[in-house]
């Protein structure tokens, strides 16, 4: 394929990448004024909120490998097209049941995008330099997605109804079925065989128990259905591992994690994931409960932490030139646990400042390990695989996320209680509650719960201190164990180094 070609395919590409990203974040501020007009209850705003991720995140594993049985071009348009009717059906959705039916349904599409989109990258560009800037560029889009989501979602509001949040993605998505089957490439592997049905059913009842027990444990006060929907999950997850471990052509290839390097950025992607979601939630609310700023203002304002990856990100290639992938990936998480640290002292009048230096240097730390470890999945198997370790990749992605809501979020909420001495549950109730008492009664009572909420974001800054610190050792530790020697004799030769070489 030629050069010019291939970067005018991926321009291409990057759509549905920003799309997906932002359909993710961009229903957020658009979420009160649907709910007025539709009527929905707070379970239905629940579920109009989760069931386009809970989708993507449950397929994208079996959505991975069929790209790499049908043709992941083929995917892609048949994804793209999917997701621009649908968007047209949520935007004009009558009732909150076929919102949420709608939403889910877009899930479905917007998990054929994003490993399609990697996967064809691997078969775009062969050479290895253009190849780690292409996936630097990929990176950026998705995570730049996620940042301009509620600013977009915002400024539409503001000019029209809600339903403009989906009609977005149309014009873009039209622009892919256009433009995708002149500039892209088409790839299946010759030795795919049958998907395996079974396999599908367990990864898709696995991922979708998980993600909803981790992300109920945070709303829910009495957590034993998520506690039994995590459990069953989890037993199901372990029949689905026996058996890629059993199959000849798996539906995920599990033997990739016998590479140790391959598996310390599998382990990374997801507790960055954890470390980023867990303070981009507090971030967020911090804004909004402490500081008082409006929900399109706070949108504004946590911008730089979604732009500091897509720096990150664009960065990495050039620092891979000049240093080891491993010591620029370290390097950079080093960083992400210094702007975790910034994060441990927000008070005062240099909250704010202290909060948007702390998040934007977090965020930039990660752009090496998502660009630069995005890379080494995706080039470390076969062309005809590469599908298989997209999707390897973003169901990390999916994890962190998920397990950074649920997590630290319910490590804050015990923080909270216990600096409120039980007598509040949270911020939001303490705000509500504070409407109803005397000014001084209510203003002390506010005053409290603030303090409480900002010594949540405290811990929560130190947690990701240390995550980011323990992953910056692993990575440096998780290195190949075998070098080819000075000698002469052959050796193996790991990910990293086939990465480097050349």
């Amino acid at each position: 394929m030629r050069a010019n070609r291939a970067w005018l395919g991926l321009v291409v590409l990057m759509l549905p990448t920003l799309l997906v990203a932002m359909d993710m974040t961009a229903l957020l501020l658009a979420l009160p004024q649907l709910s007025a007009d539709l009527g929905a209850t707070n379970v239905q705003q629940l579920w109009i909120s989760d069931s386009y991720g809970l989708m993507v995140a449950g397929l994208v594993i079996t959505m991975g490998t069929l790209g790499d049985r049908i043709g992941r071009r083929r995917l892609l348009m048949i994804g793209g097209g999917a997701f621009a009717a649908l968007s047209v059906v949520a935007a004009f959705a009558v009732s909150p049941l076929m919102l949420i039916v709608a939403r889910a349904l877009l899930g479905i599409a917007g998990a054929t995008l994003a490993p399609s989109t990697l996967a064809l990258i691997t078969n775009m560009f062969r050479d290895e330099r253009q190849r780690g800037q292409a996936i630097a560029i990929w990176a950026t889009c998705q995570f730049t997605g996620g940042a301009l989501g509620p600013v977009l979602a915002g400024f539409l509001l503001q000019h029209f109804w809600w339903g403009s949040v989906f009609l977005v993605a149309v014009p873009a998505m039209a622009l892919l079925l256009l433009a995708g089957p002149v500039l892209l490439p088409e790839f299946r592997s010759d030795r795919a065989g049958r998907l395996d049905l079974t396999s599908v059913g367990l990864s898709l009842v696995a991922v979708l128990l998980m993600v909803y027990g981790i992300k109920q444990l945070t709303v829910e006060s009495v957590p034993v259905v998520p506690a039994a929907a995590l459990v069953a999950g989890a037993a199901i997850g372990f029949l689905f591992v026996r058996r890629q471990l059993r199959l000849e052509t798996p539906l995920l290839d599990l033997r990739l994690l016998r590479n140790r390097p391959f598996t310390a950025v599998i382990v990374g992607l997801v507790f960055a994931g954890v470390a980023m979601a867990g303070t981009g939630l507090l971030v967020t609310q911090y804004l909004q409960s402490v500081l008082g700023f409006s929900p399109v203002t706070s949108a504004v304002l946590f911008a730089p932490m979604g732009l500091g990856v897509a720096a990150g990100t664009m960065a990495a290639p050039a620092l891979a030139q000049r240093m080891k992938q491993t010591t620029a990936i370290a390097g950079g998480l080093v960083g992400s646990a210094l702007g975790s640290l910034l994060l441990v002292v927000v008070d005062g009048q240099l909250a704010l400042p202290l909060v948007m230096i702390g998040i934007a240097v977090l965020a930039l730390g990660t752009g090496p390990l998502f660009a630069l470890g995005t890379g080494l999945v995706v080039g470390s198997v076969p062309p005809e695989r590469a599908g298989s370790a997209a999707s390897m990749s973003e169901t990390g992605n999916y994890f962190g996320g998920s397990l950074g809501f649920a997590l630290l979020g319910v490590v804050a909420a015990v923080v909270y209680r216990s600096r409120t001495d039980d007598t509040s549950d949270s911020l939001a109730g303490a705000v509500a509650a504070s409407r109803d008492l005397p000014a001084g009664q209510g203003a002390e009572l506010l005053h409290t719960a603030r303090e409480a909420f900002t010594a949540g974001l405290h811990v929560t800054g130190l947690v990701a201190t240390v995550i980011f610190a323990g992953l910056a050792v692993l990575i440096l530790t998780m290195r190949p164990a075998t070098r080819t020697g000075e000698n002469g004799h052959s050796a193996i030769i790991s990910p990293w180094e086939r990465a480097t070489s050349g």
